[in-house]
C-alpha cells in the first residue's frame, strides 16, 4: 500500500516531459482498430468539470472513431456524497456538449441498467463468488475496533492498514453469521504483489511487493462490498466493465495506483481485462489543481458565461492529446476523424485558458459564417445581455431594436468573445460615452498644438460634410468617402490621424473598434451628429 501512494503522489507531480523519463513505452499492440467499446462513469456528486468532460471527450473520440459504442454509466453506489440535481445535470451537459450516448440511462441498451446502485445483486453475486474461491472474506469488525486498531498500530510506527483478523474465521461461521445479519464488509485477500499491467499512454505498469507489509502484519485487503449490500469502485467497476463489454476503459491518472487491483480482480473471475488509457490530471500554471473556488472548473460555468461547446469540447481535446495536423482548431466531427489513441500524451497538462478563448474566436466566427441556428444563439445571447445591461441606460431618444444589435454584431463581430465582454466592449453603440478618454484627448491636443491649429480648423469641413448627408446617404461606403485621408493635401497624413483621433473620441469615447466609417454607420446619423456637437462643445479644446 505504501509503495502505491508513493506512486500516487509521485504521479501528481509529472509533467509531460518527466512522464517521458520514467515511464518506458513497450513495443505492445494496442487494439484501436476493432470497434472499441467505452464507457463515461461519473459519479452524481458534483457538476461535470474540466477534467471529466476530457474524459468522457476522449472516450466517445475513441468509440466513434471505430465505428463502436460510447456508454454512460452512473455510479451512484455512495449514496451519502450524492447531489441533489446532479445527475440530470450530468445528463444535459453531456447533451449540451454533443456527446450523446449509445446505451445509458435515458437511452437504454442491452447491458443495462446502467446505474450501479440497480445493479447490487450482480455484484453481490460476485462477491460472493470470490469468497467461495478464496480470494476474499467477511469482515466483521467494528468501526470502533478499526479506528483503534489504526491508532495503535500508528503509535508503534507500523503501517495502519488491516490485521486480517477475520480471515481466519472458519467459512461456515462466517457465513452463518451473515446470514443471521451481522453487520459485515466484504475484503479482497490482496496478493503479495498485485500483477502489472501495459497502459497504452504509459506502457509497462509495475509495482513493488506487499510481502513487507505483510511481514508487519499489515494488509491492505480493500473493502469490496460495503456493509450496505452496494459495491465500492474496484468491485463495481471491474464487474460492470466485463459484463458491458467494455474494451478500452479511459480515464485519469488518478485512478493509476487501482488498476493492478482491478487486473487482480479481472485474474480472480478469470476474465480479460480491457485495454487501459489513463490520461494526466490538468493543472494551473503553478502545477497545483484547478480551483474550484476560482470557478475555473465546472463544465456549467463556462456554458453560463456563453462559451460554446465546440470551443469547450476544441479546447479540452488540446490538454493531453498530441494531434498530427496544423491547425488546433477542430469541431467534433474533425476531432473524431483525426483522433488517434497512441498520440495521447503522458504526464500531467497545464491548462491556458488563452487558448480556449482564441478557440472560441474562430468557433463564433465559424458559426456566424455558417449561419443557421449557431448563429441565432450566439445572436440571442448578445440580445438578451444588452437588454440587462442597457435596459434603462439608452441616451435620450434612443430604442433598442434587433435590427441595431444585429448591425452591432456583425459589425464589431472581430471583437467578439463572449456575451458580456462584448456588449461592454461596444456599450458606445448603446449610449453616449460619459467621458472622453484621457490619452487619445492629449494626443489630439498636443498635434493641434504643435501645428498651430484648431478644433475648427481641423473639424469644419469634416463636419458640414456629414452634416449635408441625408439618411437615405448614410452608408458605410459613403462614409468612408468622406473619412478616407486626402494625400493630395499638404501635411494630409498627421491631419487625417488627429481628426480620426477626434471622431473616434467623439463617437466611442475613444475606445477601440470598428472602423470609423462602419461605426459611424451603425451609429446613424443623428447620434453622430449629436456626439460631434458634444464633443465641439466640450472644455477639451
Amino acid at each position: 500500500m505504501m509503495a502505491i501512494r508513493l506512486f500516487a503522489s509521485r504521479l501528481l507531480r509529472l509533467n509531460a516531459a518527466a512522464a517521458a523519463r520514467i515511464y518506458r513505452h513497450h513495443s505492445t499492440v494496442v487494439e484501436t482498430q476493432r470497434p472499441a467499446r467505452t464507457r463515461f462513469a461519473p459519479s452524481p456528486t458534483g457538476f461535470l468539470h474540466l477534467g471529466s468532460l476530457r474524459t468522457a471527450l476522449f472516450n466517445y473520440l475513441l468509440a466513434k472513431k471505430t465505428g463502436g459504442q460510447f456508454l454512460l454509466r452512473i455510479e451512484d453506489t455512495d449514496k451519502k456524497r450524492t447531489v441533489e440535481g446532479a445527475e440530470q445535470s450530468l445528463f444535459e451537459t453531456l447533451r449540451w456538449a454533443g456527446l450523446q450516448w449509445d446505451e445509458g440511462p435515458e437511452v437504454g441498451g442491452p447491458h443495462g441498467p446502467y446505474r450501479q446502485s440497480e445493479r447490487a445483486e450482480l455484484h453481490q453475486k460476485h462477491a460472493q463468488q470470490l469468497v467461495e474461491d478464496g480470494h476474499a472474506y467477511r469482515c466483521f469488525c467494528t468501526p470502533e475496533r478499526l479506528q483503534a486498531l489504526a491508532i495503535t498500530r500508528k503509535r508503534a510506527g507500523l503501517p495502519t492498514d488491516y490485521d486480517r483478523t477475520c480471515i481466519s474465521i472458519p467459512a461456515e461461521e462466517s457465513a452463518e453469521r451473515a446470514v443471521k445479519g451481522e453487520a459485515h464488509v466484504v475484503r479482497l485477500k490482496a496478493p503479495s504483489q498485485y500483477p502489472g499491467f501495459n497502459d497504452v499512454v504509459y506502457g509497462k505498469i509495475t509495482f513493488t511487493e506487499n510481502a513487507r507489509a505483510h511481514a508487519m502484519g499489515s494488509f491492505e485487503d480493500p473493502i469490496l462490498l460495503k456493509s450496505d449490500g452496494l459495491p465500492t469502485y474496484h468491485l463495481a467497476n471491474v464487474v460492470d466493465d466485463h459484463y458491458m463489454q467494455i474494451t478500452h476503459v479511459c480515464r485519469a491518472t488518478e485512478w493509476m495506483p487501482s488498476t493492478p487491483k482491478h487486473v487482480h480482480l479481472y485474474d480472480c473471475f478469470r476474465w480479460t481485462p480491457p485495454e487501459f488509457v489513463h490520461v494526466g490530471l490538468l493543472q494551473n500554471s503553478e502545477r497545483g489543481k484547478l480551483s474550484k473556488r476560482n470557478g475555473d472548473v465546472f463544465v456549467s460555468e463556462y456554458r453560463e458565461k456563453g462559451y460554446l461547446p465546440e470551443s469547450l469540447n476544441n479546447f479540452v481535446a488540446l490538454l493531453g492529446w498530441s494531434h498530427e495536423h496544423t491547425s488546433d482548431v477542430m469541431s467534433l466531427k474533425e476531432m473524431v476523424e483525426r483522433f488517434d489513441i497512441k498520440r495521447l500524451t503522458p504526464g500531467n497538462t497545464i491548462v491556458n485558458f488563452e487558448k480556449l478563448d482564441f478557440l472560441q474566436k474562430h468557433h463564433v466566427r465559424a458559426q456566424v459564417e455558417a449561419g443557421g441556428n449557431g448563429e441565432k444563439e450566439i445572436f440571442d445571447a448578445v440580445v438578451k445581455q444588452v437588454a440587462a445591461e442597457f435596459g434603462d441606460k439608452l441616451e435620450s431618444g434612443a430604442e433598442i431594436t434587433k435590427d441595431y444589435v444585429h448591425r452591432v454584431f456583425c459589425a464589431n463581430l472581430q471583437n467578439y468573445l463572449l456575451p458580456d465582454t462584448f456588449v461592454k466592449s461596444s456599450s458606445y453603440f448603446f449610449r453616449a460615452p460619459e467621458a472622453f478618454a484621457a490619452k487619445p484627448a492629449r494626443q489630439v491636443k498636443k498635434f493641434l498644438t504643435e501645428n498651430n491649429l484648431t478644433y475648427s480648423a481641423l473639424m469644419d469641413r469634416f463636419e458640414s460634410q456629414l452634416s449635408a448627408l441625408e439618411a437615405a446617404e448614410w452608408t458605410a461606403d459613403r462614409l468612408h468617402s468622406i473619412v478616407e485621408i486626402r494625400e493630395d493635401e499638404e501635411g494630409a497624413r498627421p491631419r487625417w490621424t488627429a481628426k480620426m483621433k477626434v471622431v473616434r473620441l467623439a463617437l466611442t469615447g475613444g475606445e477601440p473598434g470598428p472602423s470609423v466609417a462602419e461605426t459611424m454607420a451603425v451609429l446613424g446619423r443623428e447620434r453622430v451628429l449629436e456626439r460631434m456637437c458634444k464633443i465641439r462643445a466640450s472644455e477639451l479644446w
